[in-house]
């Protein structure tokens, strides 16, 4: 019997704050006296809420004394600003850490309570989109194990991204309700609440000839109050807090309108305040669209902000030693507005001049970049940011004089290159550059990959890196073993323990010492049989939400991911139909049999992504239906995507997609997941792939495609895409078969423009690198049929996945970024 994850058998693990009968004795009194239930009538859902009371308030103990040692100890604070948090579910993520799993087990199962069955019913809390916001979690938990006192700061949204239905094989947008029932987690915190304003007038104040002093007056203000939520480490050695603001209006209902009749007009202030809070990225494509992002961008970064600094002078006199103690992180360039609010702070609330103040905002934040994408790289027009933030363009305006100016005296960079440096892009419409904005307000501009980092200072920053040269540097991301082995894949993390011990729970790298039972027939049989049983469990989710029948015995191949373009799902099922007509042509080779799996959400404005989710489910309709294929192919695309469903999907994965085009990914953590519980990796030179074929070796991942360079090359050049498509069989009868709508005789013309797309200019590079693509999934199809060579290859990336633990890469922030800790 391979041994599960237990508290009893963990060497050093935090004290027991109980026994299983103490635990069963809080459980009832929190379901009679906070829920108010009989456990005679008690529900599974509130038996999941006296659970999670109790779990809080041992938790509650522990977070406690962290903020109590962090004041004793006088050390420095991170501030992490995100505007996506993907923490998923929490319990048993927290009953894990603070080692009370099997007394917790216990406490319920004697209420003839099953913890796994109550478990499964706490909603995820839609605070994030994909791997940015599952970055800010697996970070905020590996910040607390490696004892580095941080706050994370969000927005508690209260319907988060969207829901994802399919109707007809298209993507349909509900609301996420995870909040509709409350969330036991949170505290509220009223006494943390700030003001926030928009619009208005500055005005300038003359104190003596010499000094000037700026007054905004905000035409509208809404009230943040925040909302914490602890976030335990590894054996509950500290606890952090994730603290998320929600939105509140000055003055909830307009009175004299109500009174008047005009009973919806009465609401509007209240309704304009809490959409601040609603949903994740709203649609930009509007301009309401993009004044609404611009608002909660602001939002958030000034709430944040105003209470650092609140925190900051509870403790310490004034600012000069505020970028001693504060270290504050902008995770992309959402938060980038905090730059000039910090300053605007800074000058206008607490009376330093501008200079002091662009000096210790500068000291103060750094800024992760994680992609190279225009879109992502925000920009604002100048009349909505000046409309809404007045006081922040004149800031912007000033810090873009003092940069230019610095430019300008170098005498090293042409008119173009100053023009690239500058805030403002005057290509067209005159816009804010977000990016540049993080970039100069920062001491530290980090990549989350060897090769994104390189990119960055030759692509977006190229000109801006070559006025700071000393300023980039990589943290290569990574993701929590906690989350991503233990707790996803048990059984697979007893068998470890079982093999080379428990050093690895505390420190990932000594995974290592699994690479001398990875050609045991013994051990392979052993875990070839663990993912034998996590492909089953994918098997019957499939089954039991969709009605489509696997056989755990095929090769499970998955890509889950966002749906973008560059992120290539249209490659796949490209590819995935090309093996179609090959199965159906030579029924008579040994075709091993596959199952293509899909999820992922698309930008509900984004026209093509959600086009390429309809062809996989049109694909997957004719594909899974046609008694031709003897069942050797299957294609499935499983809705609503989230952290949940990413680990059931993980562990039961054969084959790790991830086949972006070259030089597009930043980093990527889906990859890292994927290797650590044991699948192969087939995919390009891009992100953290670079790295990944570093630790695990060349002959343990598959390869292929163009590189960064290579890219960019044939695109300088020229691309000929039409005759690379004209010169490939497969490749021309697959895209034929889709713009002559074999797989969507309702509309043959549905897929036209997508086809078109590669025909024309192939800008994501899916013909070029198609040959290559399918030959190597041959060759994926050749070693998974030699059995004992498959798992000596598997194994192998589990063992060798240890660096790339998001422990590390904190410690590495820590050390080298933020020098704390």
């Amino acid at each position: 019997m391979i041994e599960r994850l237990s508290n009893e058998k963990i060497p050093n693990a935090a004290p027991r704050a109980s026994s299983a009968e103490v635990l069963a004795q809080e459980i009832i009194e929190r379901l009679t006296y906070r829920i108010g239930k009989d456990p005679k009538v008690a529900k599974p859902h509130d038996w999941l809420t006296a659970a999670i009371l109790v779990v809080r308030d041992r938790i509650t103990d522990n977070w406690m004394e962290s903020t109590r040692k962090t004041y004793a100890t006088d050390a420095k604070r991170v501030y992490y600003l995100s505007l996506e948090f993907l923490i998923g579910r929490l319990m048993r993520d927290a009953v894990t850490n603070i080692g009370l799993m099997d007394e917790l087990r216990e406490a319920l199962a004697s209420f003839g309570v099953d913890i796994d069955v109550i478990a499964a019913l706490e909603p995820d809390a839609a605070l994030g989109n994909g791997g940015l916001g599952r970055l800010a979690a697996c970070f905020m938990e590996s910040m607390a194990t490696v004892d580095i006192p941080a706050y994370g700061y969000g927005i508690r949204y209260v319907h988060g991204l969207f829901r994802q239905q399919m109707a007809d094989g298209w993507q349909v947008e509900l609301p996420e309700t995870w909040l509709a029932h409350g969330n036991p987690w949170e505290f509220e915190r009223r006494e943390s609440s700030y003001e926030i304003g928009f619009g208005g007038s500055v005005e300038t104040v003359n104190l003596d000839e010499e000094l000037t002093r700026y007054v905004w007056k905000p035409a509208e203000r809404v009230i943040a109050t925040a909302c914490d939520t602890p976030v335990v480490g590894w054996r509950g050695k500290r606890v952090n807090t994730l603290r998320l603001w929600t939105a509140h209006p000055i003055d909830p209902i307009l009175l004299d309108a109500f009174n008047a009749g005009d009973h919806i007009g009465a609401l509007r202030e209240s309704n304009k305040a809490e959409s601040l809070a609603r949903v994740l990225y709203p649609a930009d494509a509007t301009p309401a669209g993009q004044e609404l992002r611009l608002r909660q961008e602001f939002f958030f970064s000034s709430a944040s902000l105003q209470d650092i600094l609140r925190r900051h002078l509870q403790q310490y006199p004034d600012f000069t030693s505020l970028a001693d103690k504060v270290a504050i992180q902008l995770n992309d360039t959402h938060p980038a507005v905090s730059v000039a609010e910090l300053v605007r702070l800074l000058t206008d609330v607490h009376g330093l001049d501008f200079e002091a103040a662009w000096d210790i905002a500068r000291r103060t934040f750094s800024y992760t970049n994680h992609t190279l994408l225009p879109e992502a790289l925000e920009t604002w027009p100048v009349p909505l940011f000046e409309r809404l933030l007045p006081r922040h363009m004149q800031i912007v305006y000033a810090i873009n004089a003092n940069i230019l100016m610095e430019a300008r005296k170098q005498k090293a960079h042409t008119d173009e290159e100053v023009r690239n440096i500058s805030l403002i892009d005057e290509s067209g419409g005159r816009r804010v550059r977000m990016g540049n904005l993080a970039f100069v307000g920062s001491h530290s501009i980090n990549g989350v990959s060897a090769l994104h980092t390189e990119l960055m200072k030759e692509t977006v920053f190229a000109d801006l890196h070559r006025l700071y040269p000393t300023r980039i540097n990589n943290k290569t991301n990574g993701i929590t073993p906690r989350r991503w082995l233990m707790q996803c894949n048990p059984d697979l993390f007893g068998l470890i323990r079982e093999a080379i011990g428990d050093d690895f729970m505390d420190d990932a790298e000594a995974l290592q010492a699994l690479d001398g039972f990875a050609d045991k027939p013994d051990f392979q049989e052993k875990f070839a049989a663990i993912k034998r049983a996590n492909k089953s469990k994918l098997a019957q989710l499939v089954q039991s939400r969709m009605g489509i029948r696997l056989d755990p015995s095929a090769m499970f191949d998955i890509q889950i991911k966002r749906i973008h373009e560059y992120k290539r799902q249209l490659l796949n099922i490209i590819e995935a139909i090309s093996l179609y007509d090959q199965i159906r042509s030579h029924p008579e080779l040994d075709w091993v049999p596959r199952v293509k799996l899909f999820a992922g959400k698309a930008a509900p404005s984004y026209h093509n992504a959600k086009l390429i989710i309809k062809l996989a489910n049109d694909v997957a309709r004719v594909i899974n239906n046609d008694p031709s294929v003897h069942g050797l192919l299957k294609i499935v695309f499983i809705p609503n995507y989230n952290v949940s469903l990413a680990e059931i999907m993980v562990p039961a994965a054969d084959l790790s997609e991830q086949i972006s085009t070259a030089g597009m990914e930043a980093s990527g953590t889906g990859n890292m997941k994927f290797a650590l519980n044991g699948a192969l990796t087939i995919g390009t030179l891009d992100g953290a792939n670079v790295e990944m074929r570093d630790w695990v070796g060349e002959e343990n991942i598959k390869i292929f495609g163009m590189t960064a360079d290579e890219v960019a090359k044939v695109r300088a050049e020229g691309h000929n895409p039409r005759a690379i498509i004209e010169s490939s069989r497969e490749l021309s009868q697959a895209l034929l078969a889709i713009s002559s709508g074999v797989f969507s005789p309702d509309d043959r013309n549905r897929f036209t423009g997508l086809v078109d797309g590669i025909y024309n200019h192939d800008w994501f590079m899916v013909a070029a690198d198609f040959d290559a693509y399918s030959k190597a999934q041959r060759e994926v199809d050749a070693i998974f049929t030699d059995r004992p060579g498959w798992y000596s290859k598997t194994i192998r990336n589990t063992a060798r996945m240890g660096w790339f633990s998001s422990d590390r890469t904190i410690r590495q922030y820590a050390d080298e970024i933020w020098r704390a800790g």
